[in-house]
């Protein structure tokens, strides 16, 4: 047991109970022991107080939710109630009024407007595109001038969903793309790495200068935001000059229309929709696979599994759409990584008036807490939830938890609109390497993660590559 001191919990005429806490200090609350280890702070304080316990920030008191029932209420059952607020204006500065920062009308307009994009059968024409760039990735690791040397496998998986999530939102790359195109496309991916490092700045420090104080760091977020603008309206104006029509996301948005109005998306909307795809469609694939691979290193017999699986459904072919709901164990492998350390840790509400949840009391206006993380390592749902274990997710384990004890896209209206593409992408890029490489950690090498904007591996993920011996794989991309 923590020896963190508790709050009184007292029940309230009228209401559920007040809600209990670890005592903080003057001024700054529990913001120490929040920095100093957030996850550890955020289950210790679901393991002392219970199904919803309270903690301050500076001046802003967070009522965290440790129960599937009381998750749901939130984002669900009387989603209505909860706002995303202010502190999601860390995101909306550069994300303007995407999806994932928009409420209300406007929120209910643009998921409408949205979801055919993104529904399975239009994102399954993206399935090369994502096997392609990962098998260009693989030629390039097989030209490494010192095959010994350890390789950032972070840093080459966030390289490989940014060109991913550049080619489907953009257009195929074909031969005829003009070297301006090319550019075009290698700007933005390099303005959203400036942007998507300025926002993990801001998740890890309590204050920071407004973006009106012309600091070095505020002076390059500001300039790679122009460059997104300009790229990004520069396409859309041409393609509305021309009247071309393409096959990708971005051409996708520009003709969906409104089923009420007939109105199409403003220049403005569109440009926020881009942005939030690219910042949520690469980072937390990228994320995600990278634990994928450090979690198979620590666990041969997983891996083993995952390889006779490979071996018999692709039996040496480029792995494709059609192959992905073959892949179970690759899935199962993807779903449990996911529990163990979901890129999306923590997310936030705030109560538009006042409500019961789980029994407690939460006072209109207060901040809503809720972390996946903590979620999906609670012992009552997760028995040795520390344990990498992708059997939980076989489909008789699945039926048998509450729906929220497993939430790594969110839940309810709210929940991730890019959740199918997410899934594809990390399955064919999982198999795509893991047919030809095992990936392994250094001799002595530690892995702690990191929690930012996602929940990174501190440092990147150093791994030395060992091609699988006795394979004669097919490549049948059509990109060849």
């Amino acid at each position: 047991m923590s020896t963190i001191t508790r709050l009184s919990v007292q029940p309230t005429p009228g209401r559920g109970l007040d809600v209990s806490g670890p005592a903080g200090m003057p001024v700054i609350g529990n913001t120490l022991q929040f920095q100093r280890d957030p996850l550890g702070f955020l289950m210790r304080t679901a393991a002392d107080y219970g199904d919803v316990a309270r903690y301050r920030l500076g001046n802003i008191t967070f009522y965290q939710i440790n129960h599937p029932d009381g998750v749901q209420r939130v984002l669900q059952d009387n989603h209505h109630n909860y706002v995303k607020g202010d502190l999601f204006d860390i995101i909306r500065r550069v994300a303007g009024d995407g999806l994932f920062t928009s409420e209300g009308a406007l929120w209910q307009r643009q998921r409408r407007l949205m979801l055919p994009a993104f529904h399975r059968r239009r994102i399954a024409g993206f399935g090369e595109i994502m096997t392609g760039r990962t098998l260009d990735m693989l030629a390039q690791w097989e030209q490494r001038a010192d095959p010994g040397q350890p390789l950032d496998v972070a840093e080459e998986l966030t390289g490989l969903t940014m060109a991913i999530i550049s080619e489907t939102m953009f257009g195929a790359r074909l031969p005829a793309d003009s070297p301006a195109a090319q550019l075009r496309r290698r700007a933005v991916s390099q303005a959203i790495g400036v942007i998507l490092a300025d926002v993990n700045f801001r998740f890890q420090v309590p204050f920071y200068p407004s973006l009106r104080w012309p600091t070095p760091r505020n002076r390059r977020a500001l300039a790679a935001m122009r460059t997104v603008d300009d790229v990004v309206l520069g396409i859309v104006g041409q393609r509305r000059r021309s009247g071309e029509e393409r096959d990708d996301l971005l051409g996708m948005l520009m003709e969906a229309r409104d089923e009420g109005t007939g109105q199409a998306m403003s220049d403005k909307q569109l440009r926020d929709e881009v942005v939030t795809i690219f910042l949520a469609g690469h980072e937390t694939t990228a994320v995600l696979l990278t634990w994928v691979f450090y979690l198979l290193s620590q666990h041969p017999d997983v891996e083993t599994r995952l390889h006779a699986e490979l071996t018999e459904v692709l039996g040496g072919r480029t792995p494709g759409v059609a192959d992905v709901p073959n892949l179970h164990t690759a899935r199962m492998v993807i779903d449990e990584t996911l529990r163990l350390y979901p890129p999306a840790w923590i997310t936030n509400r705030q109560a538009v008036a006042a409500d019961d949840v789980c029994g407690y009391h939460i006072p209109a206006g207060a901040v809503v807490g809720i972390s996946p993380y903590v979620m999906h390592h609670l012992p009552a749902y997760w028995p040795d939830p520390e344990r990498f274990d992708p059997q939980r997710f076989a489909p008789d384990a699945v039926h048998e938890r509450p729906r929220f004890a497993y939430m790594p896209f969110g839940g309810g209206p709210h929940q991730c609109i890019g959740n199918s593409f997410a899934l594809m992408e990390a399955t064919l890029i999982l198999a795509s390497v893991a047919q030809r490489y095992r990936l392994r950690l250094p001799t002595g090498a530690v892995v702690t993660p990191q929690p930012k904007a996602t929940l990174r591996t501190a440092g990147g993920l150093p791994m030395l590559l060992d091609v699988r011996a006795g394979l004669d794989l097919v490549r049948t991309s059509a990109h060849d």
